[in-house]
């Protein structure tokens, strides 16, 4: 939405976790009515599922530009996003470009318009895991190195970019726009007729289940990974059947490595936003690789056991619902058994995480816009 006598915003979105960051500020935009803004789709995932109804259910207009780069290696995509919104910014010239997260659109972005002058906001700042091998790692570090306005969802991000040296008068805790998404939607399916629903067939078939997604190289992309996670994955369907949505390249990498799950693994594809909040918000348990489900898994209370070494989202392990529990199915499987077995670890949802971040996001935005 333009409106020619308020300064524009342009809010990059990439990748369908991004929609979901952008969703809640969209929202909070239109109650304002201080700023307009422009949806940028750079393309970067473009699955045929991000269509009008995948906007229709978060509740935003579909975008006004897409930039169409999906494809190609890092470096080739990068690039390729960074020569499109160039010429966009070039010609529009935004009074700021907000980005959410840490994908590579989030990066090209943020570089691009920097470079032009334009201010950068930078949604989910100072999130660290320290790990290196992440390219999201490397994303959140450049996009935060040269950011105006830093807004973060827990201490930690704070504290990191008091570390690196970062002005504190540019950095604000706002809380998570995430979880604003999550429980604005969950809302909506409590009125909503989910039986269209591609997982509400598995879940009038089980009674109590368990959720997997996992997507990371480390845990998906060497047949000794795969074969680990398997074996956690035997393990617990024996006590309580399992549904996994499975991400394309971890589905084509279990064929190809002759990866057997067992039996009580129910496999199923990629699910739209409402579908899948469906299916985990009822889950006895969730076992995942994902960065936005332990915070979600947290907004809602479910049981979360994360399969990593490390996570950017401590808050989600000192006050949530998740568990860190490394990849040794030896490690894994007991803590399982045991949430399982007790109910589990439901934790707190964190103070600030209270479905307001994006309008505080809205009038620090206005505010300095304005001034």
């Amino acid at each position: 939405m333009t409106t020619s006598a308020l300064p524009c915003i342009h809010l990059i979105a990439g990748a369908r976790p991004n929609f979901m960051k952008i969703a809640p500020i969209v929202r909070a935009l239109q109650a304002s009515g201080q700023l307009s803004w422009k949806i940028i789709h750079t393309g970067q995932h473009y699955d045929r599922d991000m269509n009008d109804v995948f906007f229709e259910e978060l509740g935003i207009p579909t975008p006004d530009v897409r930039l169409g780069c999906g494809g190609g290696s890092h470096a080739d995509q990068t690039g390729k996003i960074m020569l499109a919104y160039e010429q966009l910014v070039n010609a529009e010239k935004p009074a700021a470009c907000l980005v959410v997260g840490d994908v590579n659109s989030t990066l090209a972005c943020s570089i691009v318009a920097k470079k032009a002058g334009i201010p950068v906001a930078h949604v989910e700042a100072g999130l660290r895991s320290g790990d290196m091998s992440m390219p999201e790692e490397i994303n959140r570090l450049v996009t935060d190195a040269i950011s105006d306005w830093y807004f973060v969802t827990e201490p930690s991000g704070t504290q990191h970019l008091q570390r690196e040296g970062k002005d504190m008068s540019t950095v604000f805790d706002v809380g998570h726009v995430m979880v604003d998404n999550v429980l604005f939607q969950a809302e909506k399916l409590k009125t909503q007729d989910t039986s269209a629903l591609e997982s509400d067939t598995y879940k009038r078939q089980h009674s109590r289940y368990g959720v997997v997604t996992l997507h990371r190289p480390s845990n998906v992309d060497s047949a000794e990974a795969l074969e680990r996670i398997a074996t956690v994955l035997r393990a617990v369907s024996a006590e309580i059947p399992l549904v996994f949505p499975v991400h394309p390249r971890t589905r084509a990498n279990i064929e190809k490595f002759g990866v057997q799950l067992g039996d009580n693994v129910t496999l199923m594809g990629p699910q739209a936003y409402m579908s899948f909040l469906h299916l985990w918000k009822d889950a006895a348990l969730v076992l995942t690789d994902s960065g936005g489900l332990q915070e979600e898994t947290t907004a809602l209370g479910v049981p979360c056991i994360t399969m990593r070494e490390n996570t950017e989202r401590p808050i989600t392990v000192d006050e949530g619902s998740n568990v860190l529990a490394g990849t040794d199915p030896n490690v894994i499987i007991p803590l399982a058994l045991e949430t399982l077995k007790t109910g589990g670890k439901r934790g707190r949802r964190p103070a600030l995480w209270d479905g307001k971040s994006a309008e505080r996001i809205v009038k620090i935005l206005a505010d300095k816009l304005d001034a």
